[in-house]
């Protein structure tokens, strides 16, 4: 899903009351996303998200450095204020380039906030490599759920 909201002058957010229902804490894991937005983690999927990246890192000690320092490092616990806000940090708000129009999008694990903006010429610039999947797993795997 997909929505709409607005960051306030704090660099507050009001989350959507239909994602504020399935959250089972007060508080909430922010960190910066692969992407230009933030991403944002109730405790138990941060929990596996970070111990499978860190897991997954065979790589050479500076490439795990840089994956703890990119992700790792900036995260913050934020608690859901009595109107269903968060208080992004503003090295957060700054690396997502966060404006006043936001969108939010619920993804598998985790919730992506976006500059509205942003957003769109995220979209625009990878048209090609979604047309790209699209053409690879095939029309028969998108509506039979058999994906590759």
């Amino acid at each position: 899903m997909e929505y709409l909201s607005t960051l306030d002058d704090k660099g507050r957010i009001s989350l959507p009351v239909k994602i504020r229902g399935s959250f089972s804490e007060n508080s909430l894991i922010l960190t910066k996303g692969i992407t230009r937005s933030v991403w944002v983690f109730m405790h138990r999927e941060w929990e596996d998200f970070s111990k499978n990246l860190l897991n997954s890192a065979n790589q050479s000690f500076t490439k795990q450095l840089s994956i703890q320092h990119q992700f790792i490092a900036p995260k913050a616990e934020i608690e859901i204020d009595k109107a269903g806000r968060i208080a992004i940090p503003q090295s957060l708000r700054d690396f997502a380039c966060l404006s006043r129009d936001c969108k939010i999008l619920e993804v598998v694990n985790h919730l992506e906030i976006w500059d509205s903006e942003q957003y769109k010429a995220y979209e625009k610039a990878n048209e090609a490599q979604i047309q790209e999947v699209l053409e690879e797993i095939g029309p028969a795997a998108l509506f039979s759920g058999n994906l590759r």
